[in-house]
């Protein structure tokens, strides 16, 4: 048996290993509170009513911060949507000719995306996915679905060392809660570097050949009409994909109503005035990397998705169809927070950084902070949320041995992502989109995560910053 046989072998084991053993991903966020709550009984002074209540005081503390990541969600949905960005995605999927070139093209145009946005990584991804494998079976070749769809989520690998970073953002945006520790950190003192850049290029050549690798022959492959028979008949998919709402009411006796609607005139103007003020803002705050944050992130691709659905009534049609993949994030968020009370209000999450982060010398900061982020984020899947939590200890630390706050960013950031191919909560709306389980595609990006376990150890240590 080739190397390449022994991985891809590997490959299926694991992926038998995840369908068996890998519940939901609300179940996952159901046994993480179980966990935590006994961990906070076990290690911590708080016994079983309080960490109930520290439970329900947690529940409801990251609403604004939930409503903001459904935005980006949504409106980075909206225009990956869009007619000009789905046509050329869709001349892309006709390009690769076995699975080895599919996985490859898919986790790289999955990972080009998701380095500039999160939410629109992980939507191209899945579109990308379904497209390539579409593709494939029109031209009667099997694509490997599942790890395809795996392929489309390795965005969630690289965005935290991107602009649209949920940590970064929080620490650039004035009022945060630990200005008092680590001030106002614009972007280009964490993300806009040569340190996270240099992980981002690490991350592209690492999961792309892993992917190509794992990939199996044609005859060991299953394909989409396996798992997703319903994307093939170009309905479904070109209803939730590629047609964004455009069909409009072609009766001559269309109401005012209609025609404010489908109006192009307001869409333009409402997203011209919108991009008049981004633009104005950063003149006025000196550029992107010192005042990009949260709010005026989402507020620029509102605008973007104006312009490219051209007419008001196309775009909100973009944004319901958004919303179904929003779902696991508005139920799933409430039960985080509520993880993120127990281990704040208790302790625990004191005791757990802490023990961390007392073995951290200067040079090896950034590594105990990048693991600290990956077993957080099993817990607390939020980037900014479990930020929320940690950060205060992340940036004391960093502060008193002398690391600068945009270097702990970074490494906790890497952190947050690398773990996610193991914690399956924003594979939701991708999951939704490609209508494969969670299951189906654990079992190759966990070997995603392994993989990346040494390209993150050394780079963290040895890149500049």
């Amino acid at each position: 048996m080739s190397a390449r046989q022994r991985v891809q072998s590997f490959g299926r084991t694991m992926a038998d290993w995840s369908e068996k053993w890998i519940p939901s991903p609300f179940l996952f966020a159901v046994i993480l509170t179980l966990i935590a709550y006994v961990a906070a009984i076990a290690f911590t002074p708080d016994g079983p009513y309080q960490n109930i209540q520290n439970w329900y005081d947690g529940f409801w503390t990251l609403l604004t911060f939930a409503m903001q990541m459904v935005l980006i969600l949504v409106t980075g949905y909206a225009v990956a949507d869009s007619d000009f960005v789905s046509s050329y995605l869709d001349r892309l999927a006709s390009i690769p000719d076995d699975n080895t070139q599919a996985a490859a093209l898919v986790a790289a145009v999955s990972l080009i995306f998701g380095y500039f946005h999160w939410g629109i990584g992980l939507i191209v991804g899945a579109i990308f996915a379904i497209f390539v494998a579409r593709a494939g079976y029109e031209r009667g070749k099997t694509f490997h679905y599942p790890i395809l769809c795996a392929a489309g989520y390795t965005s969630q690998t690289i965005w935290h060392v991107g602009p649209s970073t949920s940590a970064g953002l929080l620490s650039a945006t004035e009022g945060h809660p630990f200005e008092d520790i680590i001030g106002v950190v614009p972007l280009n003192e964490s993300v806009f570097t040569i340190y996270a850049f240099g992980i981002a290029v690490l991350v592209f050549v690492t999961v792309v050949p892993v992917l190509a690798f794992l990939a199996p022959d044609e005859e060991n492959a299953t394909g989409i009409e396996e798992y997703a028979p319903s994307l093939l008949k170009g309905d479904e998919l070109e209803d939730a994909v590629t047609d964004g709402g455009t069909a409009t009411a072609t009766d001559v006796s269309r109401s005012p109503a209609d025609r404010i609607n489908d109006s192009r005139a307001i869409a333009y103007l409402l997203g011209l005035g919108m991009m008049v003020y981004v633009v104005n803002y950063f003149i006025n705050a000196g550029g992107v990397g010192e005042a990009l944050d949260l709010n005026v992130f989402n507020f620029t691709f509102i605008a973007l998705g104006l312009f490219l659905h051209k007419t008001p009534a196309a775009y909100m049609e973009a944004i319901r169809d958004a919303t179904e993949g929003a779902a696991g994030i508005i139920l799933q968020f409430p039960f985080y927070a509520g993880i993120l009370g127990i281990i704040s209000n208790s302790g625990l999450s004191d005791l757990i950084a802490e023990g961390l982060l007392a073995v951290a010398t200067p040079e090896t900061f950034p590594v105990i902070a990048w693991l600290l982020g990956g077993f957080m984020n099993l817990f607390v899947p939020s980037g900014g949320g479990e930020w929320g939590i940690i950060g205060g200890v992340v940036g004391s630390a960093a502060v008193e041995l002398g690391v600068p706050p945009g270097k702990a960013i970074v490494a906790y950031g890497v952190g947050d992502m690398w773990t996610n191919m193991f914690q399956p909560f924003w594979a939701i709306p991708l999951l939704g989109l490609t209508q494969v389980r969670a299951r189906d595609i654990l079992g190759y990006t966990i070997i995603v995560m392994l993989a990346l376990f040494p390209v993150f150890a050394l780079g963290l240590y040895f890149l500049p910053y």
